[in-house]
């Protein structure tokens, strides 16, 4: 018998769930099929089903790291708040007023109690609801941490190296923790005041004044999360100052503007879903709607992102490092390396 006939006769190893495996080897790419994939995105999909076991992984390590957040959900929640019952009508003290002393009411005064006498459920704030609120500030010192780490292995991923989704992703907070730190605090006060200025301009804008606040505040929103997406990458790739980070960052952000916009809208579609889960389609998937940040949401925003803003980065500042060191001048020093990835 044959090596072939012994090799049927074996038994069938049963395949393993594998998802969230990510010690395993891919299936790998050629060069001659990366260059025909290009920067578009065929690239994007491929690298996007071959990697979502590892941005799953991603997903979680973000989400632990911002872990605090979960007592401002609580302290919004109501759950250490107290409970009391107020006139649903602001008119009802009014009346109760005008009632006192009657010797009976009438008919026409117990229609207009039974309308605007009805009794709602309010929270009050306790001293846990501010300790609560106080704990989940601790997320602005673990902010930058997480997008720093995310950045790293997403970069990885794109540029189609080996990725070890936990060791990469705290290598890279280990080596840009002051950095990652310092602007993770200025990044999370922006983001907050903008969501802040976003939805009190958009719940009370009336005048056309306050519609040219509500429209130029959305376009400093877009340009500042345009900007993210290079800031994060080149923190993690060149050793660069803060400013100038920002400065290039906003350069960026116009001269890829349409990758910036897809990546964009392919946020702005995983958004929607998560809200049409949690609040819409009668609550058959909330239980999604609640999985979705925890598992999914957070690393493929990051990914999309890093994706949309790699190859320019790469165009303009990593290719022609890498050109002048392999062609250095005769009689000059050859030129300093390429800062370490």
């Amino acid at each position: 018998m044959n090596d072939f006939d012994n090799r049927e006769q074996e038994p069938k190893k049963k395949r393993k769930f594998r998802l969230f495996d990510t010690q395993r080897e891919g299936k790998g790419v050629t060069k001659e099929q990366a260059a025909k994939e290009g920067t578009g995105l065929k690239r994007f999909f491929r690298l996007y089903r071959d990697n979502l076991g590892k941005l799953f992984s991603v997903n979680i390590m973000m989400v632990l790291g911002c872990l605090p957040l979960l007592f401002a959900i609580l302290a919004l929640s109501g759950t250490v708040s107290r409970e009391f019952t107020a006139p649903a009508s602001d008119v009802f003290p009014l009346i109760r007023a005008e009632s006192v002393g009657q010797a009976a009411s009438s008919p026409a005064d117990l229609v207009v109690l039974a309308i605007d006498g009805l009794q709602t459920v309010e929270r009050a704030p306790t001293f846990w609801t501010y300790f609560f609120f106080g704990l989940s500030g601790l997320t602005v010192f673990t902010f930058g941490f997480v997008n720093v780490g995310a950045a790293y292995v997403t970069r990885g991923i794109v540029m189609g190296d080996p990725v070890f989704p936990y060791s990469d992703f705290f290598y890279a907070i280990k080596r840009n923790w002051r950095q990652g730190m310092i602007y993770g605090v200025i990044d999370f006060v922006v983001l907050a005041l903008l969501g802040f200025d976003l939805y009190y301009l958009f719940t009370t804008a009336r005048r056309i004044f306050d519609f040219f606040l509500l429209w130029t505040t959305v376009g400093v929103a877009m340009i500042y999360v345009f900007m993210r997406y290079y800031l994060y990458l080149q923190m993690v790739t060149f050793d660069l100052s803060i400013k100038k980070l920002l400065k290039n960052s906003l350069i960026f952000s116009i001269l890829g503007l349409k990758r910036n916009i897809l990546a964009l809208l392919g946020t702005l579609f995983f958004v929607f879903l998560n809200i049409m889960c949690l609040f819409g389609l009668g609550g058959y998937l909330l239980f999604l709607g609640i999985a979705m940040p925890l598992m999914f949401l957070f690393s493929h925003v990051k990914f999309m992102g890093t994706y949309a803003a790699y190859y320019k980065v790469k165009e303009i500042m990593i290719d022609p490092l890498q050109n002048e060191e392999e062609e250095p001048d005769e009689g000059e020093e050859e030129p300093p390396a390429l800062p370490e990835t």
